[in-house]
Formats: structure tokens, sequence, C-alpha cells
């Protein structure tokens, strides 16, 4: 399933946006956006050719298909060991989406919300948009240490989120149960909200272990709000669909009010509500394959990058992408982007603070979704050029 025969290079050059093969220059090798290179399993696309060939596509319920929210909540129970109702989730048109969605049900004006560092810049970008405040959290790549006193210490009378991202993106981290478990009693002891984002969860490598910070137990339960997705573990990202799971029906409430879904103006499309249906209830065989060939492309990539002089990458516990630090070349994250670009044609994520945040200046962070044969070449290249 994952040979580098079944990755069709023509389709990904008219259809992989986002800088990918469809945005990049003829000859680029695109090591960007975390999205992968190889086709969904078939029995997505059967399930959408099925569900459309009466030709009837109405409207769906405001609150998400009654398949759908079955089909989730049961992943929740028996994948991530959560109680969960089917009542107390409802799909929304993105991960992202949802992330934006529960900042803006629990947060204000005046208030702070704390935000890892290095991460994906779409916790800052929603906290701040709906008018909050992002307090940056240093968790720098490597194998340091948590800093638990620091994290308390950004508390203060303000603070009214966590935003956890697990495993974390860029660096890889797949947080344990005891990190997860401090953070968890801090946001008790302070009644804070936790926002768990769970879209790389699928994405963690052995012997790693993903833990969901909600099934620890009911009181650190009862203040997360987590958000999931499915383009990570399953290459959906084109039909935009995620999840929100409210632990209680308080936090759901505000969360399906905020969402404006029952006005129609936001809401998941019912085509990818029937495609995640068939991902979670009929293709993990095509995850666990996924998976395994991701293992062996980490080992590739990080190989090959630690070979290089100047560059230093930590095999990634979860994710699939490969945070590189660069600080020993002497160039900054986007000269190393740039040069790489121009010379030796592959495309990177630049570790900038619009990215990332401030910590991850310094590194660059390459997608791994691919083949053997497209990073041995991307290696090669990069090689050459330094």
């Amino acid at each position: 399933m994952f040979e580098h025969q079944t990755i069709n290079f023509d389709i990904l050059k008219q259809r992989a946006f986002n800088l990918r093969w469809a945005t990049v220059p003829e000859g680029v090798i695109p090591l960007t956006a975390a999205d992968p290179d190889y086709p969904s399993a078939p029995e997505i696309a059967e399930a959408i050719i099925r569900f459309t060939k009466d030709r009837y596509l109405s409207y769906g319920p405001p609150a998400g298909l009654p398949e759908f929210k079955e089909s989730v909540a049961r992943f929740f129970q028996e994948k991530r060991q959560i109680p969960t109702s089917p009542e107390l989730l409802f799909p929304v048109d993105s991960a992202a989406f949802g992330i934006y969605l529960i900042c803006k049900a629990f947060l204000e004006a005046g208030d702070e919300a704390i935000v890892f560092d290095p991460v994906d810049f779409l916790f800052r970008y929603s906290v701040e948009n709906v008018g909050a405040t992002a307090i940056p959290f240093a968790i720098p790549p490597g194998d340091t240490p948590v800093d638990f006193d620091h994290l308390e210490h950004l508390i203060n009378k303000n603070t009214r989120m966590i935003c956890l991202c697990n495993p974390l993106n860029p660096t890889g981290k797949v947080f344990t149960k005891a990190e997860l478990t401090h953070i968890g009693e801090l946001a008790v002891k302070h009644n804070l909200v936790i926002l768990s984002d769970e879209i790389w969860s699928d994405i963690v490598f052995t012997p790693n272990v993903f833990t969901s910070i909600a099934s620890i137990n009911e009181e650190i339960r009862n203040q997360t709000v987590t958000v999931t997705g499915y383009s990570k573990s399953y290459g959906l990202a084109g039909l935009r669909i995620g999840t929100v799971v409210a632990s209680n029906q308080a936090h759901y409430e505000r969360l399906f009010e905020a969402s404006l879904h029952t006005s129609t103006i936001h809401g998941a499309n019912v085509l990818s509500q029937v495609a995640v249906v068939a991902a979670l209830d009929e293709c993990g065989y095509w995850l666990d394959g996924f998976v395994s060939h991701l293992q062996a492309m980490r080992d590739l990539i990080t190989g090959g990058l630690n070979s290089i002089e100047g560059f230093s990458c930590k095999s990634p516990d979860g994710c699939y992408v490969a945070f590189t630090d660069i600080r020993g070349t002497g160039k900054s994250s986007a000269e190393m982007a740039e040069l790489l670009l121009k010379e030796a044609k592959v495309a990177v994520v630049p570790g900038s603070k619009q990215w990332f945040g401030a910590g991850a200046e310094g590194y660059i962070r390459m997608s791994f979704a691919t083949s053997a044969d497209v990073i041995s070449e991307a290696l090669q290249r990069i090689k050459q050029t330094l």
C-alpha cells in the first residue's frame, strides 16, 4: 500500500496545495505541509460513492449525522478509554476550526491562555482572534523535562485555558501519562479549561504510548474539551472535517452555541462525515500499515539528517515531521529554508515565529509522509548543497 509506485505525482501536482506539489515550482520536492503523498484507503471513496448514488445531498442535522456521532463516540470509548456520549460531540469543518471554536466558547477579551512554544501557529492565532492573550510556555525540542513550576508560575487571575497539543507539532513529543496528570491537576487546581488537540494521536511510534488527558480521571476530564481530526491519520485534509468532544453538558452547550451550526453559517458537510465513519469503522488495517511505514521513514530521514554537518534531529516520538536543529550551520531558519529551496530544490518549513513561535528559531521542519525514494532524493540534494 505504501510503495513509491503507489503515489500518483501527476494528481498531486494538480490537487496537493498548501505549499505542496501543486504550489511549488516544477522539480522541487515539497517536504512542507503535513499531508500524506499516498491516496486514502479505498473504503473511504467507496463509502462516498455509495452515499451519492441516489443523488440526494440534503442538509444534515446541525449536530452531525447519527452514524458519525456514534462512530466517533465508539472510537473514544474503545481506543482512548474515555467515557463518551454521542450527544456530547459534534463535527466541525476541520480540527483547525475546532481549536478556534473552543477558544471562542471559553475565552474573551482580557483572558489569557497558555500556549506551548514551539507549537502550531493555530493556537496563538485562535486565542488572539477572540481577543485573548496567548502566553507562551517553552517546551524545548529534545529530552528537556517539562518545567511544571514555571507552568504554574504563568497562571494568574486572568488565565482561563491551557492549550495542549499531543503529540506536539512540530517537535513530535508524545506526553507521558505522568506529564499529562501534572498538567491536568494544575487545570483542576486553578479551574482552567484544557483544550486538548489530538489530531496527531494515531501517529505514535513504538515504544511510545499515547494517552488522552481526558482518560486520566473524572476531575481532569471535566476540565477538558478535546478536538481531533482525520487529515493526519487518513489523508482527508481536503474534506475539512474534525470533531469537538465535550466532557459535560455545560461545556457542550457553550460549544454548540458558539459554533453557529443551527444558523447554517457553519457546519460539517455530510460527505465528510460519511468518510470519517468509513475511516474509523473500516480502515484500521490501512492506518496500521501507514504508521508502520511512517516509522521506517522516520528512521530514514532522521538518520540522513544527522549525517549532515551542522544538522541535529531528534527522532520524533509521534507526528510525521522531522524538526531539525540547524543552528550548527550558522544560518537562521529562514536562510536555510531559502537556501534549500533555491539550491537543493527541496521545500521545507522554516522554524519561524510565524509558524511555530519564537522557540522554533534555529530549526526547520520536514514532513516524511512520503516514500523512501522521495526522502532519499531530498536528503541527497540537501547533502550536495551543504
